[in-house]
């Protein structure tokens, strides 16, 4: 396989309607991108108006949301056009990886090649290394989706550009994953304050006392659960407490990938031990429901590390 060797950040500015409008008609009317070399770290730009089908007027709501006018679409290139040339830009698919915030900028782009009758083939081999990187970031990082101007605010740093100028938004999207990559320390604490605590910047400096915290969070949080937790469940009632397993080791699994190396190994060991539980009751949880059981019992096997777990409480 062909070694990834850039970065392709891209957006779509589309066609759009404060009265609503089905996202299968909101063409593409601007792409914007943005090529990062990984080795040299040097960033080329992309930026095209493309003529859509559909040469109505904008509305007014249209050309304040995207700054985007009539003139700049009727003697812009069609989308066919724009994207031979925004490939001939990328200068090798395979060697590149694909991002954007959201998804919908793939969708958008899978379905104007569609409209277009663009190769499918050229589409799937894009599809296969697209990365929909806030979802990513909001998985590892902000537990919500946010927009790029937040997140580029959790690190300190302030929008470059014009909002809604998808080559602009291309970039700062560029930005946040450069952050996210390049600085893991404030990845994971912009994390602890987002999934955990609401403030742990006065312990940023103390990584004993932050790993001990989130111990004793953890066992609280364990032994809060574990207290309401039953033997036997009717199956309306083992769907909420299945639920909340996952939410609670939702709360704390991202720990366990310690991008920055700051948790320490008994810490991540007793997340281990809830998001393994997690994981178990989900399991039990589905045979019974594919049995058509009335009742979930939980096995002793199950609980019991949770039980161990919360008796470490206040040790």
């Amino acid at each position: 396989m062909t070694t990834v060797q850039q970065y392709v950040f891209f957006d779509f500015e589309m066609l759009c309607s404060n009265r609503g409008m089905p996202f299968e008609d909101m063409e593409g009317i601007r792409l914007g991108a943005v090529k990062y070399n990984i080795e040299t770290e040097e960033i080329a730009y992309f930026d095209r108006y493309i003529r859509p089908t559909n040469l109505r007027p904008l509305s007014s709501f249209c050309k304040k949301l995207t700054g985007i006018h009539d003139q700049d679409l009727v003697g812009a290139d069609g989308f066919r056009t724009v994207f031979d040339d925004f490939l001939m830009w990328v200068g090798g698919i395979k060697r590149s990886r694909f991002f954007s915030w959201s998804p919908s900028d793939i969708f958008r782009l899978k379905l104007d090649a569609e409209r277009h009758e663009i190769s499918p083939r050229t589409i799937k081999k894009i599809d296969q290394r697209y990365v929909d990187f806030q979802a990513i970031f909001t998985k590892r990082v902000t537990k919500e989706n946010v927009s790029v101007e937040r997140a580029l605010g959790f690190y300190g740093l302030s929008f470059h550009g014009q909002q809604h100028n998808p080559m602009h938004d291309a970039y700062n999207t560029l930005r946040v994953y450069l952050s996210f990559v390049n600085d893991p320390v404030k990845s994971d604490f912009i994390m602890l304050n987002q999934f955990i605590f609401n403030d742990v910047e006065f312990i940023s400096t103390n990584i004993k006392g932050l790993n001990k915290k989130l111990r004793e969070k953890l066992i609280s949080d364990v032994h809060s659960f574990i207290m309401d937790l039953r033997d036997i469940y009717k199956i309306k009632d083992a769907t909420k407490v299945t639920k909340r397993a996952r939410r609670l080791a939702e709360k704390y699994e991202n720990i366990l990938i310690n991008r920055s190396s700051m948790f320490d190994q008994n810490l991540m060991a007793d997340i281990r031990l809830l998001v393994d539980f997690s994981h178990e009751l989900q399991l039990s949880y589905e045979e019974h429901t594919n049995h058509a059981s009335k009742i979930m019992i939980l096995p002793e096997s199950i609980v019991l590390p949770m039980n161990e777990l919360s008796l470490k409480r206040g040790c």
